[in-house]
């Protein structure tokens, strides 16, 4: 006989724990199914020796030992992060393993032995974390750069109602679709940066080597005699050859001012609000931020997260301080006893489309499903939006580069013909 030590949920959604003697791990498991017990984690409780043998490493030496391992455990892994990729993968896993009747402490154990670099090291803190009698909610919040603050607030949803196969489901759907969104915008700007990545190179190539060709050549020329074109470009050309260190240096001091600038909130504000109005990209940012929005929102609800609570994830977790500041005031409006819809309505932020549906999900209360598909209308919108702007990017960029590039050319034999058309001419 063993003594477990198991911790879960009563039929009620009541946290509870204790201990249970039983042959094995799978019969503890019946028995305390028998109770009407979800688990969250079970795990053998070993009993220490009074003196451990020389040479040999007793269970409590073995538990010193680990509370060690998980100390360095902690000091360590500053830099473990879980992708978001991997996120909704683990997630789901995670789901799929609860759902199948296994102990949450063992499933974090399987979970991490088909994980590799970061991710392993993140799940074998969540695995120690638990066993020592943390939630998993609680684990998860000592890894904030891994797991949003969305994440852990579902989570902890699905500890206090006892369904947390239902609601990693849903995480693992959420995490998923915004992977793919991520993936998409990405996957649409890999071919103009190439572009730009190739372009830039011919360029400072041209400038670097082989304008100071012609640079001797035009030694020979009265200084008023070149045409501006070709003295602004000798004189380009011998800044970035000479003082290639001031040009880096001024680059980084913008860089700088504009993460110190982007620090404070009013300049935040007009740097948030300058990227929903940007040529191109302005509405496929809005149209990205309001399907974000929506998902996450509906999610949350969806999970049993008051909606006051989850107003304050989403303010915190949207990402651009225009939509954000208009999410706090419609929290304020609704902690008040308002609707949703009205409030949205006073902000001039949130397009008609969510807020109509809005308003009919609040009289059909079916607000979280009304979220979900303006968050699916709002994502196929960005799907056609990325691949409109990947479309007119690409050519301007290649008429943009060329354009350049056939500067560079006609400044540099400019001289060349206005000497060829003198000499023929005398």
């Amino acid at each position: 006989m063993g003594t477990f030590k198991y911790g879960g949920f009563d039929v009620k959604g009541k946290i509870i724990s204790g201990t249970i003697e039983a042959a094995g791990l799978q019969a503890a498991i019946a028995a305390l199914k028998e109770r009407g017990l979800t688990l969250s984690d079970l795990a053998e409780v070993r009993a220490r020796k009074a003196a451990p043998a020389a040479g040999k490493t007793t269970p409590a030496g073995s538990a010193v030992k680990a509370k060690k391992s998980g100390f360095s455990l902690s000091i360590s892994i500053g830099a473990a992060v879980i992708k978001t990729k991997s996120l909704a993968i683990i997630t789901r896993q995670l789901a799929t393993l609860l759902g199948s009747g296994l102990a949450l402490l063992r499933a974090l154990r399987t979970i991490r032995d088909q994980q590799k670099g970061g991710a392993a090291t993140v799940v074998e803190n969540l695995a120690a974390e638990v066993e020592q009698g943390a939630l998993l909610s609680q684990a998860m919040a000592k890894h904030p750069k891994s797991f949003p603050r969305v994440y852990i607030a579902m989570v902890r949803a699905g500890e206090s109602s006892g369904s947390m196969d239902s609601v990693l489901n849903r995480l693992a759907e959420f995490a998923e679709k915004d992977a793919r969104l991520r993936g998409k915008i990405k996957a649409a700007m890999v071919y103009p940066m190439v572009i730009v990545i190739v372009a830039t190179g011919i360029v400072a190539f041209i400038m670097l080597k082989i304008v100071p060709v012609f640079v001797t050549i035009f030694k020979d020329f009265e200084a008023g005699s070149l045409p501006p074109p070709t003295r602004f470009l000798i004189f380009l050309s011998g800044f970035l050859t000479t003082r290639l260190w001031l040009g880096i240096l001024i680059l980084v001091a913008i860089v700088v001012a504009y993460r110190i600038l982007f620090r404070i909130p009013t300049t935040r504000y007009m740097i948030d609000s300058a990227k929903l109005k940007i040529l191109l990209a302005g509405p496929v940012t809005y149209k990205t931020i309001i399907a974000r929005f929506a998902r996450t929102l509906a999610t949350l609800i969806t999970s049993g997260v008051p909606i006051l609570t989850a107003f304050e994830i989403v303010q915190e977790t949207v990402g651009n301080t225009v939509i954000s500041k208009a999410i706090g005031k419609v929290h304020d409006e609704v902690k008040e006893g308002a609707g949703v819809s009205n409030p949205m309505i006073k902000t001039a932020v949130f397009p008609p489309m969510l807020i109509n549906m809005v308003a009919v999900g609040e009289e059909t209360g079916t607000l979280d499903a009304m979220l979900d598909k303006v968050a699916d209308a709002y994502e196929d919108e960005v799907d056609r939006a990325v691949e409109a702007l990947s479309s007119m990017i690409e050519p301007i960029l290649i008429v943009f580069m060329g354009g350049v590039v056939g500067f560079i050319v006609i400044a540099l034999f400019m001289p060349l013909i206005k000497l060829a058309m003198s000499m023929s001419g005398g």
